[in-house]
């Protein structure tokens, strides 16, 4: 993690919570005494207003109520997430956080969809490039009906930082495999196919249009004046 955090120049506060790591099998194990996904919704938002009155950002991205895939500390993470952006302004609410803030705008996160799969499936298929999206469109297709398709509003480009991208992932090395799928397709053919992260605007307390291409749409405007 600290390696992760220097490529990509960023600062990093944890709350204190424990991974649950994510529980396979069928039934499912119980999760880890502790984890974050079995600890009180109101502890962790009382953690994450104390952060965001002391950072006091205008924009917030989180996961979706499905986590962006059903990981239980993914879907914790969007409860605290949404309950710390109101919270974080209530001057009622963990007055010993400090002093209220508002944030402008929560974004879910949209990492992974069957449209984005899909396109890169084909950029690799049409270039003679075996493919390992398949079984994933395949699952995505099968859980339609189990999950609510994500609304994308927001597509940031931002094919020319794919490389630290992909260096802050590898940095997490006990986390992902360097010769695994999310590798598997060519920077030049990603950036082709599907250059863009994208993201879908679940809140905003400042007018903006949507379709975006920028997540402080509509709060640059408003810092200026």
């Amino acid at each position: 993690m600290d390696h992760a955090r220097e490529i990509l120049g960023v600062r990093q506060h944890w709350l204190g919570f424990v991974d649950s790591g994510l529980p396979e099998g069928d039934p499912l194990p119980p999760l880890p005494d502790g984890c974050f996904a079995l600890a009180p919704v109101e502890e962790g938002v009382r953690r994450l207003v104390k952060e965001i009155r002391s950072f006091r950002p205008h924009v917030i991205t989180t996961y979706d109520e499905n986590g962006g895939y059903p990981h239980p500390d993914h879907i914790r993470c969007h409860e605290v997430s949404v309950g710390a952006f109101d919270a974080a302004a209530d001057p009622g609410a963990h007055p010993d956080a400090g002093e209220p803030w508002q944030p402008l705008k929560l974004y879910y996160d949209v990492g992974f969809s069957f449209e984005r799969f899909d396109a890169l499936h084909s950029a690799l298929i049409e270039r003679g490039i075996e493919s390992p999206f398949e079984e994933r469109r395949k699952r995505f297709q099968e859980m339609a009906d189990k999950f609510r398709a994500p609304n994308v509003t927001t597509r940031v480009n931002v094919g020319d930082w794919f490389e630290r991208r992909d260096a802050a992932l590898l940095a997490h090395a006990t986390q992902v495999d360097p010769k695994g799928w999310f590798f598997a397709v060519p920077l030049e053919i990603q950036r082709e196919a599907w250059p863009t992260e994208d993201f879908e605007l679940a809140r905003s307390l400042v007018d903006s249009t949507v379709p975006e291409d920028d997540l402080f749409a509509g709060v640059r405007e408003l810092v200026q004046a």
